[in-house]
């Protein structure tokens, strides 16, 4: 088995869209509409509109009401990140960078639909050898 991929289902792809593609400096290709990706080597941050749900039975998720799910971004340099995307997240910050127990630096923000985004470098050995496996 392997993990390939978090799907958000939103109601505005565009919007969610140039939000990804701007913070990650990544492409985000958009395939129809309704639906869009943003891959990178680890996994892939699907787009979906809410009319996909049709094809998987109905409504069985709802846009912008997530409460318990994270997307996490490993990065080089979490302060660097945060400085460059000041004027984007000033409204949007949840914590500004911070040295977790465990040995990350984070950043935590949310994007539009107000899922819960984290930026993170690993700072101690413990941590780098972790994400290095």
């Amino acid at each position: 088995m392997n993990f390939v991929s978090v799907r958000i289902i939103t109601s505005d792809v565009q919007r969610l869209v140039r939000f990804y593609g701007e913070i990650t400096g990544m492409p985000v290709t958009v395939y129809t509409e309704d639906f869009a990706e943003l891959v990178t080597p680890a996994c892939t941050l699907a787009i979906g509109s809410t009319r996909t749900l049709m094809l998987f039975g109905g409504d069985i998720a709802r846009p912008a009401d997530n409460h318990t799910v994270i997307i996490e971004f490993r990065v080089g340099d979490v302060d660097a990140e945060f400085a460059r995307f000041s004027d984007i997240l000033r409204d949007v910050t949840v914590q500004k960078p911070t040295t977790m127990p465990w040995g990350n630096r984070s950043l935590l923000f949310r994007d539009p639909d107000g899922n819960l985004v984290n930026f993170f470098t690993p700072v101690t050995a413990e941590a780098i050898r972790k994400f290095d496996r």
